[in-house]
């Protein structure tokens, strides 16, 4: 074992095999093995592959593993070996194909893993946990870099087989209980469809529509829980469904916002429902014991007394648990089957009693006349619908429980459609059924019969009774007067009174289970604040009790009420509003185009959802016009109040997948059209570092790119050695989120290079998509140029020189205290709260970092230039020095209302106008918005007046605002003479002094040293000097209190200009004023005075 690497050795194998080592975190004696005496936790989740020379297999000794590892051989399968960690602390040598946690791919010992579900489940996986592929990282990076830190441990995670024996564990216990597709959503649909309509109500509307419009309101209702039922199938299919019903599919399709308004509105639609279905039970009762004459006190209050301990009793049940809620549901079921095949045996059993009443059996007679409408009493067809419709509802009582279903994948589309199958079927029997048994109208009088005076022809008549005197009112039998007629129909009449306690009971069992479920699963999501305490969950099958109760208060409050003739046609308006989200969710998936919308029901079509989506629009304006009105408020003020709210949760909605479909296709429209001078943004590139290093440069481009133009932060990291790409993205991801935190609109593009110049041509060549492309480079003045290395200088007049090249405008900002503050709070702030490391005691360690920031420009301590070492920052109570109280202070100046002052714009060449875009575009903005623009513009003596009418009249035309117009007529007036010492001065370190040398020596330093400032230059450009300091001395004398001064910035002739030069012209102009601006752009048109 002596620094040689153990191998594993296959019997016989002339091939090369890979070896899975353990490496140590700590430093061992031989790479890659732990010394057996040490901790355990080390081998954990460290592997190095490497290749294998052929030969036997020993035992464990022989092939160098150490003592805590064993052989497990598989004589049978033992062509290939691995080794895996189990996270016990030892490692165990087993054959490829057993179920390791890696899943040894074919055979071979390779980590690569092979495709398992397991790998895609979410973190919180119902069934099973999640598991983690091996990360690129542990695949791609080089043996000997550094341990893997985000790839998998051993022993984190369950192996398969620890999985399977847990669950079995789980199982044994005795686990959640979930249900199938008929015991979990098909008897739950019927239950909730056939209520308490279809035994009294179903026989005053064919009354009323007759038999062929009956069937017609009942296929229109159909048509549209038909379309809502493939709707939810299709959704429910397209992915794993958690608990939550109509809120998760509808939230998990179109995002928070629909899904957080709709879903709490759901909720309490189910809850109130329940107050509904009971009170109707309630009143049955109480009619029942007046009957009899029973009453305990008045009607309305027996109402309430029966009511309240009716909810109770549900309640007992819904507490109880899933389990027995489900059985009562099928006691329930069989009550009312009994009552419906009751019904139907009584229509072929016609007695001579029962004829007065209108009942006589089945005839063709009664058919023909039943068939066509009668409406009375003021009534339509669609107010008849009106009062069908609710009947029809009830198709997600199963999709409302999905948590609680074995595969609600396949349970919810075969439970909710066949349901609707079988109610449909079973309403249109019963409307045929009643329409060919009954008349409309009936006396209930034996001796009315047909006598020989009378002209009868009604089908009455023909039976033998004269039932014509109902034409004056008053009759109290017949399919229009009697509620109870399918009582007085069926075979055995109590049984209809059972079945009518069963639906509605069996209803309210429903809606008291779903609204604590649809609830619980919006709480879960924490969409609205202070909703928290009812997400929690009791008992093996995560039990919402609190919600239970909410439930059973809000049920019981309106049973209390009792008058819910108000509140009703709200209640159906918002199952309807859920049932259009949910057609619109899928025509909505449909059109984005998304390839994770891929649902495995395939019956289904967008336009055919969209239809329903507008179909359930229209008849929530059917029933009740003013309740649809409600309904679509609330939902409007619920969406405004999540959107304003923004929930952090991001679950791949449809509208995110829309917005990208959008975007996309309006970025390609938009290469189809030629840039315009009218529509010209100055889109920036701003070269800022980290984002929140620079606040003043980024607050100004912010203020006036913001819901006008494109801006990126751009970020270029000099790295020393090879970069790391993978800080580098973890940083995007941090920094966007900055951006969107501080309400920044802006895109963060880091890249890496060996120098400033280098990276911004990168960004200068690459950020951008079409037309949204940067054409504006920003940047802070480099205020410590004269400190440092005269190459970065070199790089940072370059870059000025290539974004010029690549036809960009630039421009540059100057704060006389720096802009760099990043020196002084470190990268804590761009940290979210739970991202940043623990801090011990007053020091902590917030930035650590092997790259500098390339454009630093302020004067930062040693520590922060070489951030090779973690920055410490003393904690808020440690003073901070004058220098860095000023620069913080400066540094926000931008980010406050500026108040009433100038904006002073040195218009000095005309460059297309985007120095006085600029200015403009600040003072469109409220806090600028007090600013007033003073233009300057250099003139002659004799032509001030002239110059000055000149340029109001081109202002005027460009329809820009101004105060003043200050024509500088001495502005060729020579500079002062203790100014143009300083300049002197100021440039003598970078002189190249090539008459103090001989010239091949001068020619090689200045090959050297490009940024020397020759002799010949100076005496050039001796004149552009003069009026660079010039210029500095008029911006004293009359920009002194300007809020911002807006200059055009001086250009230099590339190759010509050397750096130090051009950096001290700009040095020279830019000194002791006001936060100023140097701008030029790229002599394209930016303004222009043409409609």
């Amino acid at each position: 074992m002596s620094g040689q690497k153990p191998s594993l050795r296959t019997g016989g194998s002339a091939q090369s095999r890979f070896q899975v080592d353990v490496v140590s975190e700590a430093l061992a004696p031989a790479p890659g093995l732990a010394p057996a005496d040490g901790p355990r936790d080390e081998l954990r989740g460290r592997f190095r592959v490497g290749f294998l020379d052929p030969g036997a297999l020993g035992t464990a000794a022989d092939i160098g593993l150490p003592p805590d590892v064993f052989h497990e051989p598989d004589p049978a399968r033992s062509d290939s070996v691995s080794l895996h960690s189990t996270g016990t602390g030892h490692t165990h040598v087993s054959d490829s194909h057993s179920n390791t946690y890696y899943m040894r791919t074919f055979g071979h010992n390779t980590i690569d893993a092979v495709p398992n579900i397991d790998f895609y489940r979410q973190t919180a996986a119902p069934f099973g946990e999640k598991l983690t592929r091996p990360s690129l990282s542990e695949l791609h990076d080089e043996l000997d870099k550094e341990p893997f830190e985000d790839g998998l441990t051993g022993g984190e995670e369950p192996s398969a087989a620890e999985e399977a024996a847990a669950l079995m564990a789980k199982e044994a216990k005795g686990g959640t209980v979930k249900f199938g597709w008929i015991k979990g959503v098909l008897i739950r649909c019927m239950l909730n469809i056939w209520g308490v309509m279809l035994f009294i109500r179903m026989s005053w509307i064919v009354g009323q529509a007759g038999i062929g419009l009956t069937i017609a309101i009942i296929l229109m209702a159909t048509v549209v829980t038909t379309i809502t039922g493939l709707s939810t199938s299709a959704i429910a299919t397209n992915g794993f469904v958690r608990g939550g019903g109509a809120y998760y599919l509808i939230s998990r399709s179109l995002g928070p916002e629909f899904g957080g308004s709709i879903g709490l509105i759901f909720a309490f639609a189910n809850a109130v429902a329940v107050a509904m279905y009971v009170v109707g039970f309630a009143e049955t009762v109480v009619e029942m014991l007046n009957d009899v004459d029973a009453l305990m006190t008045d009607e309305l209050n027996d109402i309430r007394i029966v009511g309240s301990l009716t909810v109770i009793l549900l309640l007992g049940i819904s507490v109880a648990g899933m389990e027995w809620e489900a059985k009562a549901q099928i006691v329930l079921l069989v009550i009312l089957l009994g009552a419906i095949a009751n019904y139907f045996i009584g229509t072929f059993m016609p007695t001579e009693s029962k004829e007065p009443k209108g009942f006589f059996g089945y005839n063709t007679a009664i058919l023909v006349e039943n068939f066509g409408p009668d409406f009375r009493d003021e009534e339509t067809f669609f107010s008849v619908f009106a009062i069908f419709f609710p009947a029809a509802t009830g198709i997600l009582a199963g999709a409302n429980i999905s948590g609680d279903l074995t595969d609600p994948q396949s349970a919810i589309p075969k439970g909710t459609l066949l349901a609707i199958l079988i109610t449909g079927l079973t309403y249109v029997a019963v409307a045929i059924s009643t329409g060919a048994c009954i008349v409309r109208d009936a006396t209930g009088d034996h001796n009315d019969t047909v006598s020989d005076t009378v002209n009868c022809t009604d089908a009455a008549c023909t039976l033998g009774y004269d039932f014509s005197i109902c034409k004056e009112g008053g009759c109290q039998y017949g399919l229009m007067n009697d509620f109870q007629v399918m009582s007085l129909v069926s075979a055995f009449g109590p049984l209809i009174t059972a079945g009518i306690f069963s639906a509605t009971l069996s209803s309210a069992l429903a809606s008291l289970v779903s609204a604590p479920k649809v609830f619980q699963a919006l709480c879960k999501d924490k969409i609205y604040p202070g909703l928290g305490m009812f997400a929690k969950g009791y008992g093996k099958n995560n039990e919402p009790l609190r919600g239970y109760v909410l439930t059973f208060c809000i049920g019981l409050a309106f049973i209390l009420i009792a008058e819910l003739n108000i509140i009703a046609p709200i209640i159906s308006n918002f199952f309807l509003a859920s049932y259009a989200l949910i057609n619109f969710s899928v025509f909505h998936a449909s059109l984005a185009n998304s390839p994770g919308w891929r649902p495995s029901f395939k019956y289904y079509n967008m336009w055919v959802s969209l239809a329903g989506a507008i179909l359930c629009c229209v008849v929530m304006f059917v029933i009740n016009w003013w309740a649809a009105l409600v309904t679509l408020l609330i939902v409007l003020a619920l969406y405004i109040y999540v959107s304003y709210k923004k929930p952090d949760v991001n679950w791949g909605s449809s509208t995110q997948a829309l917005i990208y479909n959008q975007a996309l296709t309006h970025c390609l429209s938009l290469t189809t059209v030629e840039d315009h001078v009218k529509n010209f943004r100055p889109q920036c590139l701003v070269l800022v570092g980290y984002p929140n290093s620079r606040p003043a440069l980024q607050q100004l481009v912010n203020s006036f790119t913001k819901n006008v133009s494109l801006m990126v932060c751009g970020h270029v990291r000099i790295v020393t050695r090879r970069p790391n790409f993978k800080e580098l993205s973890q940083d995007y991801a941090r920094c966007q989120r900055w951006l969107i935190r501080k309400r920044i609109k802006a895109f963060y593009a880091p890249v890496f290079a060996d120098n400033l110049r280098h990276g911004a041509q990168l960004l200068l060549q690459a950020v951008g998509l079409g037309r949204l492309k940067p054409n504006t480079l920003v940047m802070g003045f480099k205020n410590n140029w004269a400190d440092g290395d005269m190459r970065d200088v070199e790089n940072y007049i370059n870059t000025i020189h290539d974004a010029f090249d690549l036809q960009f405008g630039v421009v540059i900002l100057r704060l006389q205290d720096g802009l760099d503050i990043s020196h002084i709070q470190g990268q804590d702030e761009l940290l979210s709260s739970h991202e940043k490391p623990p801090v011990n005691g007053k020091d902590g360690i917030i930035s650590i970092s092997v790259v500098k920031d390339a454009d630093s420009d302020s004067c930062p301590p040693k520590t922060a230039i070489n951030q090779s070492s973690p920055l410490i920052i003393r904690d808020g109570k440690s003073p901070l020095s004058l220098t860095d109280q000023r620069l913080l202070e400066t540094s926000q100046q931008f980010k406050k209302k500026q108040g009433k002052g100038t904006i002073d714009v040195w218009w000095l060449f005309d460059d297309g106008g985007l120095t006085l875009l600029i200015p403009y575009l600040l003072t469109n903005r409220s806090k600028w918005g007090d600013c007033r623009i003073r233009v300057f513009i250099g003139g002659k003596i004799n032509r001030i007046d002239h110059d000055r009418r000149a340029m109001a009249t081109l202002l005027s035309r460009f329809r820009i605002d101004f105060s003043d117009i200050n024509v500088l007529g001495d502005i060729n007036t020579k500079p002062k003479k203790h100014n143009k010492l300083t300049f002197k001065e100021l440039i003598e370190p970078y002189r190249l002094k090539e008459d103090d040398m001989e010239q091949e020596a001068a020619e090689r330093l200045k090959a050297q040293e490009p940024w020397r400032i020759t002799d010949n230059e100076l005496e050039l450009y001796k004149a552009k000097t003069n009026r660079q300091i010039r210029l500095n001395e008029l911006l004293k004398e009359h920009s002194s209190s300007a809020k911002l001064i807006v200059i055009s910035m001086p250009l230099a002739r590339k190759g010509t200009v050397s750096s130090a030069l051009y950096m001290c012209w700009l040095e020279t102009l830019s000194k002791d004023v006001p936060p100023l601006l140097l701008v030029r752009g790229n002599h394209q048109s930016v303004l222009t005075f043409y409609s």
